[in-house]
């Protein structure tokens, strides 16, 4: 259950990350200027499609997880995580944002705007649903750090659960500006972002801990190795598994 916790609170804490990243695409949903009870319903359509495309992407990377634990990798694999989310936050630092992952989405990303653009032309709840699809799809430092969660519960359905609960944890933030609109100053929305690094650096100590395997309840829990079986053995056993033992006359004296 620890995992799905922490799947909720990246939803929650990230989300003020969402604002500045997708907060654009939320403020524009055509959303019309209907009633406020059914502008509520179009931008719950549109944060569900989200968290549908992440339930989807549970599901993927919960497998991956439950390949690298069969494999025996588990460990090592969440302590991987935990440090490449840690240099996520310091690299653009010491790089100076030489290097960036956008440059390698740049065309699949491209398709993905192209696509916005014919749905944000027509008023239905159906487009917003699809929009919320697609918008999952974009490229995201949060959704990555929820994808390293999914993969560190290391089964399909916990995948699926835990990015459940990562997208719900960020509809509060993101349907308040569909509805209100960007009403936070760039100012605090900067001091809002501050906020985040230091999660995903928390965070990824918390994933090389449970990697360590310290014995830390909830922080680092022991990890439960495969043992082969030992032998029992039986008080007045004569033989060992797997052989035969031909009886002797003495076998059968009676003891005094």
């Amino acid at each position: 259950m620890f995992e799905l916790y922490t799947g909720l609170t990246i939803g929650l804490v990230g989300s003020l990350h969402c604002i500045g990243m997708c907060g654009p695409i939320a403020i524009a949903l055509p959303l019309g200027r209907k009633s406020w009870l059914d502008r509520s319903l179009g931008g719950l359509l549109y944060n569900l499609g989200r968290t549908v495309t992440y339930g989807l992407l549970g599901a993927v990377f919960g497998l991956v997880g439950k390949g690298l634990q069969m494999a025996g990798f588990q460990q090592w694999a969440s302590i991987i995580m935990g440090v490449v989310m840690v240099l996520s936050v310091f690299f653009p630092v010491l790089f100076r944002g030489k290097l960036s992952i956008d440059r390698y989405t740049t065309g699949f990303t491209g398709k993905l705007i192209s696509r916005f653009r014919v749905l944000f032309g027509r008023q239905s709840k159906t487009n917003l649903f699809i929009i919320g699809l697609l918008n999952g799809l974009l490229p995201c430092g949060l959704v990555y750090v929820a994808i390293a969660g999914a993969i560190n519960t290391n089964d399909v359905l916990l995948g699926v659960l835990f990015m459940i609960l990562f997208g719900l944890g960020t509809i509060p933030i993101m349907l308040s500006v569909s509805l209100i609109g960007n009403m936070a100053t760039a100012s605090f929305r900067t001091k809002l972002a501050k906020v985040v690094p230091v999660f995903v650096v928390v965070l990824g100590i918390v994933f090389i801990l449970r990697g360590l395997s310290l014995g830390i309840p909830f922080i680092s829990p022991k990890t439960k190795m495969l043992t082969p079986e030992k032998e029992v053995k039986v008080k007045g056993a004569c033989c060992t598994p797997g052989k035969t033992h031909e009886a002797k006359p003495e076998d059968f004296k009676p003891n005094h």
